[in-house]
């Protein structure tokens, strides 16, 4: 047996490793949580739990800084319209508003894949799950990042073009880039830009370089998931027939009365 079926017995025999349980419950990330397990912050029971590798059973009370945990319900991926002035956090030592606090009611809690800068805008995935945020930020995806961007200056096209070759600026090996010009007006152009990584002020970073300066950034696709005419502050769901399509997950599975998981959807 692999060394992943092994730990997957393992799971399957004592209950689920508590950063995995915490994740899907859409607390925080894998690493958040065993940041906040580091903490001292999460109790199983009356015991403090001491290591990422302790186990939830069924049943088990979970609590975080003392308020009950509720347990992880099914997965859900949520299509959010970013605004600019948002920062992608949930709490900011700057006391900037966030995406989170800005959310519309009725959501259950989430995470996002990925970040959107504060003056960037455009479609940023949330989900209550967060060991899948985690596996869907992975650049091993391949997913591309698709971005309408707005940049001040002389726009070299065969500069763009070559950045299909994957540009090094200060140092920093970026993976290839898809460029193009869409339009031109004076001293300003819209280009659409696309990319695989999606390093941290990557776009930015790399128009910087060819002395550009951007001044609207709007993502508006992030791998099969499509901004489309989300308005700006809105929330939809992915229907869950394509979520399961799109990422391999199972169906909902029937609860212990007998009737379906109900399949809310809005997308």
């Amino acid at each position: 047996m692999t060394e992943e079926g092994t730990d997957a017995a393992l799971e399957g025999e004592r209950g689920e490793r508590i950063a995995k349980w915490l994740a899907r419950a859409g607390v925080a990330s894998r690493r958040d949580a065993e940041r906040l397990i580091a903490e001292k912050r999460v109790r199983v029971g009356n015991r403090v739990v001491e290591t990422p590798a302790s186990f939830v059973r069924p049943g088990d009370l979970v609590t975080l800084d003392g308020k009950l945990v509720s347990e992880p319900q099914r997965t859900r991926l949520f299509r959010y319209h970013k605004p600019t002035g948002l920062v992608t956090t949930h709490r900011d030592e700057r006391g900037r508003n966030t995406v989170f606090a800005a959310l519309p009611p009725g959501l259950p809690r989430v995470v996002s894949v990925g970040r959107l800068d504060l003056n960037s805008e455009g479609l940023l995935l949330l989900t209550n799950d967060g060991a899948l945020a985690r596996k869907l930020e992975l650049p091993a995806n391949g997913w591309l990042r698709r971005y309408r961007v707005r940049v001040h200056g002389a726009v070299d096209e065969r500069a763009l073009a070559a950045l299909a070759a994957g540009p090094t600026v200060e140092g920093v090996r970026y993976g290839p880039i898809e460029a193009g010009l869409d339009s031109r007006r004076g001293a300003n152009a819209w280009l659409t830009v696309a990319l695989r990584e999606g390093r941290n002020r990557e776009v930015r970073r790399v128009m910087a370089h060819l002395r550009l300066d951007v001044t609207r950034l709007i993502r508006t696709a992030y791998g099969p998931f499509q901004l489309g005419v989300l308005p700006a502050g809105a929330v939809e769901e992915v229907n869950g027939k394509v979520l399961r399509e799109q990422l391999g997950l199972a169906a909902p599975t029937r609860p212990r009365h007998g009737r379906a998981a109900p399949d809310e959807s809005a997308a």
